[in-house]
Order: C-alpha cells, then structure tokens, then sequence
C-alpha cells in the first residue's frame, strides 16, 4: 500500500502503520553541480548506485555478554540496487529473537469483508470538502510552485486538482522518487523476515492497537472536517525542487555502507509535518492517535530492554534517522546505561 493510505487504512480498516521501507557496482562521483530547468526545478547530476551493494553496518547495543544488533534502514532508496544481506542473515541465525520495528495498527472490529465495504468511502477521504480545488486550497504561490512540478512529474492528471494538499503532494513526492531512480519499497523487511523464518527464530511485533468502535463514523467525520496540511503540502515541495540530490546521494551511502556520509548529508523530511496534519484533528485525539508515535517508542525501547535482559544475541531495525538523531532510541538508550558500539 503507498505510504499516503498506510495511516488511514491503519486508521478506520486495521493494519500496521510504520515509525519508518545485479551486476558490479557503479562509481558514483558527489554531485559536481547544478542545473536550473525551464520550470525553474533545480536537477542535479548525482548517479544512483546499482547492482550488489553491502548496506551499512549494525550498531551493536550490549548489556554484560548480550547483545542487540540494530540495521538502520532508509527510504528510498535506489531501485536497481541488489542488497547483499548475508552479515544481516549470519546476524538473525544466530539470534533468539527478532525485534520488529516500531508500528500502530488500528482495529475496527468489522471483520474483513465489512471493513473492505468501507473501501469507497475511504478512497473519497482524499477529495477536498465541498469540493474546493487544490488551487483553492493553498496559498497561490504554493500552487505556483506545484504547477510545474505536477507537469513534470505526474502530467495532465486532473483529477489529482481536487484532492486534499497532503494527498496531492505525497502522490507528486512518490512521482518524483519514481523519476529519480528510488524506490520505497521495503526490502529490508522482507529480507529479514525471511532469514527469521528461514532459522527459526521468533518476531516480535512493536505493535501499539488502537480500537476504532465506529469506523465508518470517523472515515465521515474526516472527510467533513478541515486538515490544516498546508505545512505538509509546503515542504514536500520544498522538499523535491532542493533535496533530491541529496535523496541519491544519502541513498547511495546507505548502499555503500558510508555512515558519516550519511551523519554529514542534510535531512528535511516533510512525513512529520504530514503526519501532525492528521494526528493534531479532534478524532486523533478522540482516537488516541495524537500521541501514539510517542508510546510506539516507549514500547519498542522496552522491548528492547526485555530482549537484552533475555537472549544472548538479539536483531532489530530501526529507521536510520531515529539512529542517528541526538534524541533518538540508541541516546534512549545510552541514557539508561546500555553500551552502544556504531559500526
């Protein structure tokens, strides 16, 4: 499912939401410089790497003689990169247990078929109440700006003029990764869960369960009620006019196992003011949402604590920003008197 439904979908039908997705390689020189398009979008001239690519190295979080092995991921990252995964694989066979990633899963009660009924109604969530337009909806140098990006991105689509601005700048965002050679999927995950399966060793979910008693209530309520997602629709075009380069080349160095590349590459990323435009509503709050990512990272910090205090040997994943941030879990953890090994 792409990224712009997992939080609705998650919302009103249940299912899991996130905190975070051959040949020789090729030599990818930095960015040399920068070129001003027509339409005034900013190219730059970084190559996406390909072919087999070793990924970065684990942080290694220990208590006495145990010890959780942590891969950072990353999205995207390039599309024609085949991960050498066998450090990873070696890691996970030796393990007892697999510590899953952060997520929140919402649960309606409904059953499958009801839920897949409410479908349509969800699908409609997108447009825009009372049947403004894009233009309508934004600032007009905002739409000033998305014009030309949606001509080279997306083309003549004219149905996407009607949507809401969240759902219209995540649809252009993933247009744009298209274009440039990246790829959201999650390879990692499912790389993981086959070597788990593969030698036997136990997943644990990091699941936080909402319950939404009335779905098909809330789904109405959304679509009625105002987003204040201007600041989401601002910075994903921020966003992809400055900081696909460095998108590539940020992705590179995860293909490449370059971690002071990525420590040393700016990142912008607009997901958290998007996901702000959602969870700040009257119904998150109602729901519970408005703090869920909060108490997602308290659980997995806990059961990080369980799996050092349990097994020799555990794995997990983590996205590559919340690794690297000041404040992140590793610091979380740090802060409790873990040890913490970078690669």
């Amino acid at each position: 499912m792409d990224p712009k439904w997992l939080l609705l979908a998650a919302l009103f039908l249940g299912g899991p939401t996130s905190a975070q997705e051959a040949g020789d390689a090729e030599v990818v020189e930095p960015a040399a410089g920068a070129a001003g398009t027509d339409d005034g979008i900013v190219e730059f001239d970084t190559v996406v790497v390909s072919g087999l690519q070793p990924g970065p190295g684990l942080w290694k979080v220990s208590k006495g003689d145990n010890t959780l092995h942590i891969l950072g991921t990353l999205s995207p990252l390039p599309r024609r990169m085949e991960w050498v995964s066998a450090e990873v694989e070696a890691v996970i066979a030796g393990s007892q247990e697999v510590i899953g990633p952060p997520s929140i899963s919402m649960r309606s009660g409904l059953g499958m078929f009801r839920s897949m009924l409410l479908l349509p109604s969800l699908l409609k969530v997108r447009r825009n109440p009372d049947g403004r337009t894009l233009e309508q909806s934004v600032p007009p140098e905002l739409y000033a700006r998305w014009k030309p990006l949606k001509a080279r991105y997306i083309g003549g689509d004219r149905g996407i003029e009607r949507w809401r601005p969240i759902f219209a700048a995540q649809e252009l965002y993933e247009a744009a990764m298209r274009e440039s050679g990246l790829t959201q999927d999650g390879v990692v995950q499912k790389t993981v869960a086959r070597a788990a399966k593969r030698s036997k060793v136990r997943i644990t979910p990091v699941d936080l369960e909402l319950v939404v008693e009335d779905p098909k209530a809330a789904i109405r309520e959304f679509r009625a009620g105002p987003l204040a997602d201007t600041d989401c629709f601002a910075k994903t075009l921020t966003r992809i006019e400055t900081d696909l380069d460095a998108m590539r080349q940020r992705a590179n160095a995860w293909a490449v196992g370059d971690i002071e590349a990525l420590r040393a590459l700016p990142y912008d990323n607009q997901y958290s003011a998007c996901i702000r435009a959602i969870t700040k509503t009257g119904l998150a709050r109602r729901l519970g949402i408005d703090d869920a990512h909060r108490r997602a990272a308290d659980a997995w910090v806990a059961a990080a604590e369980q799996t050092l205090a349990n097994n020799a040997s555990s794995f997990a994943t983590l996205p590559m920003s919340l690794l690297l941030s000041p404040d992140g879990y590793l610091a979380t953890l740090q802060a409790k008197g873990y040890a913490i090994q970078a690669p």
